[in-house]
């Protein structure tokens, strides 16, 4: 066979193996995405599943607790100490049982965002004016610290002060002797972050590295899902958030969101 020939062959034999690599690839690539596909459905799925299920619980759990406190009121002038105090624990595990309900309807729940130009500064002095009558109750000073310039996100308002409430309520939680509260704005190149800090007790860095997943919480009482809620919220947004705590000082959660 003549070495142009021979050439020639080689030449076919490469691009029909290239070919073959190529048609693998995409192969692979085709039942990758369908297999994503079917995870997402069988997903949204369960979560539809869930969801359902929370509310089927939550309805005969509501005439439940609405029982037990008519039957409280009804038998407390007649029945003895021990009992009124039974009745009183069946209803208040009754009520937080219909909290976590609650706070799993909404972090499973379906988020529609009603996004609009909003500037970051105004949004944080409002939340701010509302928050301290709470802050004093509890001796803490709420400090705001505001851009230079305006900022404007295209977000939706409400979501967002949801989420700051989430974290200014931790921060009171992790303060009961008082102490102080800060809201800090600042820009970072095409990004805004919004920083909440509190001088409480902190926490440890395995507890930070997992503090929001679901259910996981480092005090005695709450759902657990408030930072989970609050995760989801910046990230609806493109957003991102992180923590650093120190124990026995305090912590510091920065939400970043996308400007301009």
């Amino acid at each position: 066979m003549s070495g142009f020939a021979w050439g020639v062959m080689s030449g076919v034999l490469l691009a029909a193996l290239l070919g073959l690599a190529v048609g693998l690839l995409g192969y692979r690539r085709v039942v990758t995405l369908e297999r994503r596909t079917r995870h997402a459905e069988r997903l949204a799925e369960l979560g539809t599943l869930t969801g359902g299920l929370a509310h089927e619980i939550k309805n005969p759990l509501s005439t439940i607790q609405l029982n037990l406190q008519l039957l409280q009121e009804d038998l407390t002038p007649t029945i003895e100490d021990r009992a009124v105090r039974r009745l009183e624990t069946i209803r208040r595990e009754t009520s937080r049982l219909r909290d976590i309900l609650d706070d799993f309807l909404r972090y499973a729940g379906r988020l529609e965002l009603d996004r609009k130009p909003t500037e970051l500064n105004a949004l944080l002095e409002e939340l701010a004016d509302f928050f301290s009558p709470q802050a004093q109750l509890q001796k803490v000073q709420l400090r705001l610290s505001k851009s230079p310039a305006e900022l404007i996100a295209t977000i939706d308002p409400k979501l967002i002060k949801q989420a700051l409430l989430n974290l200014m309520l931790n921060a009171l939680q992790a303060m009961p002797q008082g102490g102080d509260l800060i809201l800090k704005l600042t820009r970072q190149g095409d990004a805004a972050v919004i920083d909440v800090i509190d001088t409480g007790t902190g926490f440890a860095e395995e507890a930070a590295q997992r503090i929001f997943d679901a259910y996981y919480s480092t005090k005695k009482s709450g759902t657990g899902l408030g930072l989970a809620m609050t995760r989801r919220l910046i990230h609806e947004h493109g957003g991102r958030i992180a923590v650093h705590s120190d124990v026995g000082k305090g912590s510091r959660f920065s939400i970043t969101l996308p400007i301009g």
